[in-house]
C-alpha cells in the first residue's frame, strides 16, 4: 500500500464529516460519531442497492489522502486496520506490533519502555473511527466521480451539435476535466468519445480546435484503432501545423501524442519524415526557456532518428551543428537523448561529415566525457571515434589539444565496462600517432608516477 501522509500537528483532531466539522476523538466518541463497527462498511452505489466495502478496499482507492496522524501506526507509517493498545497506552497495527515482539523486543516502540504487561488489547473505539473516517471520504470521493463522469457526458453530447466559439469552449471544458480526473478519461473512452473528438481534425480545423482536441487526445490511453484513425495523413499534417504555430503547451502536447502514436511501430515511420516537424522539433529543442517543451522536442526526435531512412532528413535541416550547440545548455536527462540522436546521425557518411565541420564537436564531447553518465560518455566516445576516423591528423591533434588523452586514460582506468576501456584505448592509439612518445605524454598532462 502506499505510503500515507499524516495531518500535520500532534493534536489528535481531524474531519469525519461532510460538513467540514473538525472532532478531537474524545469528542468523536461523545457525540456518537462512531455507531456501531463492522468489519465493512455498507456504501450505497449508483442504483440504490448497498454495496459492502472492507477497509482494506476504501484505503486502497483512497491511496493520496491526508491521513489523520491518530490513524497512523508508528511502526509501518501506514494506516491502521486492527489498532491494538500496549500497557503503556500506545497503538499500533496488530500484525506490525506481534512482529516487534517476535524479533526478540519486550518494548514500546514508541517509547523505548520495559513492558510489565505482553497483552495486547483492541483498541475498538478507534477501529470504529477509522472505518467511518474513510466510509465518508468514500462516499465523497464517488459523489465528485458520478458529478464529473455526468458532466463529461453532457460536453460529449453538446460536442456533437455545435461549432464555432461553442465547439472550442465544450473542448477546452473537457480538456480541463480530462487532465483533472482519471474517472473523466474512461468516460471519454467507454462513451466514444476519441471517434468524436478525432473525427474534429481534418484538413480545415481551426488551431484553436486542434489544440484543444489534441490537449485531450494526448491525456488518453488510445486503443490500436484510436491510433490508425489518427495517423491519416491529413491529421498527422495537422497535428505538424499546429506543433508549429500551437503555444508551448500545445507544441509539449503536439510532440507527446505523434509520440504516442508512433512508439512500437515497425512501418509508418515515413508520415515523421515532414521537414516541417522536424524544424519545428528543432525550434522547440532550442528554446531554452522552456526544459520541458526540450524534452519532449527530443524524445520525439530520438525516436525518429532510430530509424536509418529517417536519419538523411534530419541531418539535410541541419541539425546537426544545432544540436551540438545546445549540449552544454541540457541537464543530464536531454543530454543524453541529445547524444543518442548526434550517434545515430554519426552513422551516417553526411552526418560524421556534418560533426567533423562543426567546430564544437570535439571540445564538447571531450568535455562529456566521464562527467554525466556511463552511457553518456559511451555515446560521446562512439561520435568522437566517427568523426576521427574521417580525418586522423586534423581531428586528433584537435581532440588532443582538448585534452581527450587525458580523459581516455581515466575512462581506461575506471571501473566502467570493458567495451568502454576498448574503445578508449583504440581512440587514443589513434590521437598519439601524430606526436613523438615524449610530446604524447605532456599532452596527456601525466604525472611521473603515472607515467
Amino acid at each position: 500500500m502506499p505510503m500515507y501522509v499524516p495531518s500535520r500537528g500532534r493534536g489528535e483532531e481531524f474531519d469525519v464529516g461532510g460538513g467540514g466539522q473538525v472532532l478531537d476523538l474524545e469528542t468523536a466518541v461523545k457525540d456518537g460519531i462512531l455507531g456501531g463497527g463492522g468489519g465493512v462498511v455498507g456504501v450505497h452505489g449508483v442504483g440504490g442497492g448497498e454495496k459492502k466495502l472492507s477497509l482494506k478496499k476504501m484505503m486502497e482507492e483512497l491511496d493520496s489522502i491526508e491521513v489523520p496522524s491518530v490513524f497512523i501506526c508508528p511502526i509501518s507509517l501506514e494506516p491502521m486496520q486492527d489498532p491494538v493498545t500496549l500497557c503503556t497506552g500506545q497503538t499500533y497495527e496488530r500484525s506490525n506490533i506481534l512482529k516487534w515482539f517476535s524479533l526478540g523486543h519486550f518494548t514500546c516502540p514508541t517509547t523505548m519502555q520495559e513492558l510489565w504487561d505482553d497483552s495486547i488489547t483492541p483498541n475498538s473505539t478507534l477501529h470504529k473511527l477509522i472505518y467511518s473516517w474513510f466510509s465518508q471520504k468514500y462516499l465523497a470521493m464517488k459523489k465528485r466521480s458520478e458529478d464529473v463522469q455526468g458532466r463529461v457526458l453532457e460536453i460529449l453530447e453538446t460536442l456533437k451539435k455545435v461549432k464555432g466559439e461553442a465547439r472550442v469552449q465544450g473542448l477546452k471544458e473537457l480538456r480541463q476535466v480530462v487532465s483533472a480526473h482519471d474517472s473523466a478519461k474512461k468516460t471519454v473512452i467507454d462513451n466514444s468519445g476519441v471517434s468524436l473528438i478525432t473525427s474534429l481534425l481534418g484538413p480545415f480545423t481551426k488551431h484553436v480546435v486542434a489544440s484543444e482536441a489534441i490537449g485531450i487526445l494526448v491525456h488518453l490511453d488510445l486503443n490500436s484503432d484510436g491510433k490508425a484513425n489518427l495517423m491519416q495523413p491529413n491529421k498527422i499534417s495537422l497535428m505538424v501545423d499546429t506543433l508549429n504555430e500551437g503555444s508551448i503547451d500545445t507544441k509539449i502536447n503536439c510532440t507527446k501524442l505523434l509520440e504516442m502514436l508512433m512508439e512500437g511501430k515497425d512501418s509508418e515511420w515515413e508520415v515523421l519524415s515532414s521537414l516541417s516537424l522536424l524544424v519545428g522539433l528543432l525550434r522547440l529543442i532550442k528554446d531554452k526557456r522552456h526544459p520541458n517543451g526540450v524534452l519532449s522536442g527530443l524524445r520525439l526526435l530520438s525516436l525518429i532518428s532510430s530509424h536509418e531512412s529517417l536519419r538523411n532528413s534530419i541531418v539535410g535541416i541541419g541539425a546537426v551543428p544545432q544540436l551540438v550547440e545546445v549540449l552544454p545548455n541540457l541537464n543530464a536527462e536531454c543530454l543524453e537523448l541529445a547524444l543518442v540522436i548526434l550517434e545515430a546521425l554519426s552513422t551516417l557518411p553526411e552526418g560524421a561529415l556534418a560533426l567533423m565541420d562543426c567546430r564544437s564537436t570535439i571540445p564538447n564531447m571531450v568535455k562529456l566525457l566521464m562527467k554525466v553518465s556511463e552511457s553518456c560518455t559511451q555515446f560521446a566516445l562512439s561520435i568522437l571515434w566517427a568523426v576521427c576516423k574521417l580525418a586522423p591528423e586534423k581531428c586528433s591533434s584537435v581532440a588532443v589539444e582538448a585534452g581527450l588523452a587525458a580523459k581516455l586514460l581515466l575512462v581506461i582506468q575506471s571501473g566502467c565496462n570493458p567495451v568502454l576501456k576498448q574503445r578508449s584505448a583504440e581512440l587514443l592509439k589513434l590521437c598519439s600517432l601524430n606526436y613523438s612518445e615524449t610530446i604524447f605524454i605532456s599532452k596527456c598532462k601525466l604525472t611521473k608516477t603515472m607515467q
